[in-house]
């Protein structure tokens, strides 16, 4: 899967640019604050998803316009295929000229995988972003889990609501007990769904971090649901009984606090290095293997998937990472269209192959790398350091 043709218009500080990529790798050098970090959004946006840094699409729109649009011709699954994305009051999205109705339609047909520092809340911070890590990934590959989760948060928005209520007024419980019946039997499906994709993402990323480590510590991967331990081995509809045995004996505490104490919404991913918790006993190197090895084992998973290459968005994260890591993350990427940012000069000056691209206040730029037989090829078509139209 790659990238050929990239459009932008209105889009957050950059430039309104077309710009043609290499189908390995593409380098974009800039100090901070000049839009790197922009243009790999843009791409990720592709996919269907929202943000990685968890901006409003309002947010993504040039200050005094109404309307940004994202472009993209793809190769992907042997053919030549189109996204478009017009974010404004609403997203309106188009798959080969065909308006979706849902952004999981642009997952199936789009793959990437994106790492950036912030990414490493998904060991440093709270179960939420875990979740989120979970929820993103897996909604990648299967399209109907993002319908399930968007159901879900909106029965248990209902339910919280109505928790509010119920204790003042008592003819409100037997639709509390329609509610449990409805989440339930959608909480259920859900943790199906988590633990599947948590075992293969469990087998992959123990070991690529014994690759990462050189096999000195042991990575692990634990499902943590609000069920606890006796979900393992039961199918979805002694699952549902359990989420609604669950719901049954919390109600009581649910009313005092208002709040639903267990589902989905309350699961964690335990990640452990030797046994003992990464969050709380990592090192800032260790914690940054955990991530690298769950962004490559999402992109391992997402490749099986679609039987095809996913397109790889490096943002910032090379610089962070020593001379061995960095040859060995670009190892797994060989044979796969990867964009990545960085400042470090070192890093420009290895580049043999693929696209060199400088940016500046927002306007890209292409410039000649060492390998001169591409050297003809620029972003505008132009010839060399023609700047990206």
């Amino acid at each position: 899967m790659r990238i050929e043709r990239l459009s932008l218009k209105n889009y957050r500080n950059l430039e309104d640019t077309q710009v043609s990529f290499s189908p390995g790798v593409n380098l974009i050098c800039g100090d901070n604050g000049q839009g790197k970090t922009n243009l790999i959004e843009a791409i990720w946006l592709l996919t269907g998803a929202r943000s990685f840094r968890g901006s409003r699409d309002g947010d993504l729109i040039r200050f005094g316009e109404e309307r940004a649009c994202i472009e993209a011709a793809f190769f992907g699954q042997m053919r030549e295929q189109s996204i478009s994305i017009q974010l404004g009051p609403k997203r309106q999205s188009a798959l080969n000229g065909v308006a979706v109705s849902s952004h999981g339609e642009l997952a199936e047909a789009f793959g990437a995988v994106v790492f950036s520092p912030v990414h490493l809340e998904i060991v440093k911070d709270g179960p939420d972003k875990r979740r989120k890590f979970l929820d993103t990934a897996i909604g990648q590959i299967k399209e109907r889990y993002q319908k399930y989760m968007q159901n879900y948060n909106r029965i248990l928005l209902q339910r919280n609501t109505l928790l509010k209520d119920v204790q003042a007024h008592g003819e409100l419980l037997p639709l509390l007990e329609v509610y449990d019946e409805h989440l339930s039997q959608t909480a259920a499906v859900i943790t199906v769904m988590r633990r599947s994709y948590i075992e293969k993402l469990k087998d992959h990323a123990t070991a690529f971090y014994r690759e990462i480590s050189g096999g000195r510590e042991d990575f692990s991967l634990r499902y943590q649901c609000s069920l606890g331990r006796e979900i393992q081995g039961l199918d979805g509809p002694a699952l549902k009984d359990a989420y609604q045995k669950a719901l049954e004996e919390s109600r009581e505490n649910d009313m005092t606090y208002k709040t639903t104490s267990v589902g989905p919404h309350r699961d964690d991913l335990e990640i452990t290095l030797n046994g003992l918790s990464a969050r709380s006993f990592g090192s800032q190197g260790q914690q940054r293997s955990c991530v690298l090895a769950l962004k490559l084992s999402e992109g391992q998973i997402l490749r099986e998937v679609l039987d095809d290459t996913p397109v790889i968005l490096l943002d910032d994260v090379l610089s962070e990472l020593d001379a061995k890591r960095q040859a060995y993350l670009l190892g797994e990427m060989a044979g796969m269209q990867v964009f990545i940012t960085c400042c470090d000069r070192h890093i420009r000056e290895d580049l043999e192959k693929g696209l060199l691209f400088s940016i500046e206040k927002g306007r890209l730029t292409q410039e000649e790398t060492k390998e001169k037989e591409e050297s003809h090829v620029s972003a505008s078509g132009t010839g060399h350091g023609g700047q990206a139209q």
